[in-house]
């Protein structure tokens, strides 16, 4: 019975990998579960602030900031070693307790520290799915393309998140929130896990891994994430200025969710139109990057600078709908450059600097509650068109460096391979 019983057994069969489209497409759904479930950054400060205070909130803001800093760097280095299947798993599953135990949670100390914890891990989608991009898609027009539609799906998520979450937070409280973000890192995890594959193939020897000191070493990078920390800064007044200015007004989250679903409703709309504009049917960008950046950045910093001398949920709406031509200018700017500039081998890195641009741009909230609370509304207005007035001005040495000689590499040795 022994023998007839292996005999009968069927053999197991080895699954297809998945297809380069069927990966992408996985990896772009599974951040707009992130990003539509990433309550805890969105209402960090809503969430803080009714407890401890503004001047507590911007600090639970800026010290998710720092974490972010620090998480962007360490995460690009491990994906581009360990693979990323291994580090985004690892990183959701940490990111999944830590939004647990901002649920539990209330002692301002406590707080804090979950705060920095969460910027850690929380955005180390990132340098993640880039570095998976330059992986599985072979074209530099077909990252380009692909590098939008991540921004795009990142955009998207977060203001359904910030709607959505708004009305949530009004009915059943913050926890919940968390709570629920705790369960969407937990997918992502389980996604990267099914779909990404266990170690990242064998580089052959001209096409190394490069240290962050040689990263750094690339003009047109450092041009690019100087002019990315100035357009962030406005950008992320989005999830930062707004629930300040709010909750100073006294407006309740609903007031926010409003803000955040006309955002949403407006990436919808604009962003294939603007994107074909940009970006031509055969995924080569129809103009030159800098200039994109640039007016993205003035866009940016003209909405928010508006937003920040509001006083109603109108005002801010129209605020959140008129920054989304920014959004995407940005958004194709800085996804045309990791698709045609980062050498094959630091892709991770290279996304991980701009994400710690980003990162650094989320360092503000801080800076925004005190100017509120010393030189009013028209202070944080000044400060956030000065931001995007210095981004679009970095945008010219970065144009000089793009046409310069391509970045070479230069050689690695094993003393640099281990730093």
């Amino acid at each position: 019975m022994a023998v007839t019983a292996q005999r009968l057994a069927p053999t197991p069969r080895a699954h297809p990998a998945p297809s380069a489209r069927t990966v992408v497409a996985t990896l772009l759904g599974a951040t707009l579960v992130l990003k539509a479930g990433g309550f805890a950054f969105d209402f960090l400060g809503y969430y803080v602030g009714a407890a401890h205070g503004t001047t507590a909130a911007g600090t639970a803001l800026t010290l998710f900031g720092v974490g972010w800093c620090v998480g962007q760097a360490v995460c690009g280095a491990m994906t581009d070693r360990w693979g990323p299947r291994t580090t985004l798993t690892l990183w959701m599953g940490i990111s999944a307790l830590a939004c647990l135990a901002l649920a539990m949670f209330r002692a301002l100390p406590a707080l804090l520290a979950v705060a920095l914890l969460l910027g850690f891990t929380m955005e180390s989608q990132r340098p993640v799915i880039s570095a998976e991009i330059h992986e599985r898609v072979t074209s530099e027009g077909g990252r380009t393309r692909v590098q939008s539609w991540m921004y795009w799906v990142t955009n998207v998520g977060v203001s359904v998140s910030g709607g959505l979450g708004g009305y949530l937070a009004h009915s059943h409280g913050y926890r919940m929130l968390f709570v629920l973000n705790g369960a969407a890192c937990l997918v992502v995890a389980a996604i990267a896990r099914r779909v990404l594959s266990p170690r990242r193939p064998v580089h052959t020897s001209g096409s190394r891994q490069l240290a962050y000191r040689q990263v750094l070493a690339d003009p047109r990078l450092r041009w690019i994430t100087a002019a990315a920390v100035g357009a962030m800064i406005c950008a992320y007044g989005l999830i930062s200025v707004l629930p300040l200015t709010m909750s100073a007004d006294g407006l309740p989250p609903t007031t926010y969710g409003t803000a955040m679903i006309a955002n949403a409703a407006a990436v919808l709309v604009l962003s294939p139109p603007l994107t074909r504009f940009l970006v031509g049917r055969d995924d080569s960008v129809r103009y030159p990057i800098a200039p994109i950046l640039a007016a993205g950045s003035l866009i940016l910093g003209a909405a928010m600078g508006f937003a920040a001398l509001q006083h109603t949920s109108i005002g801010y709406t129209v605020a959140a709908v008129v920054m989304v031509p920014g959004e995407i200018c940005y958004s194709v700017a800085v996804g045309a450059f990791v698709a045609t500039a980062a050498p094959h081998a630091a892709a991770g890195r290279y996304q991980a600097v701009l994400s710690g641009a980003a990162a650094l741009a989320s360092l503000t909230p801080l800076g925004i509650a005190l100017a509120l609370n010393t030189g009013g509304r028209p202070l944080v207005a000044g400060l956030l068109a000065t931001s995007a007035l210095l981004a679009a001005l970095s945008c010219r040495p970065l144009a000089r460096a793009l046409h310069a000689p391509r970045f070479p590499s230069p050689p690695v040795d094993v003393a640099t391979l281990r730093a």
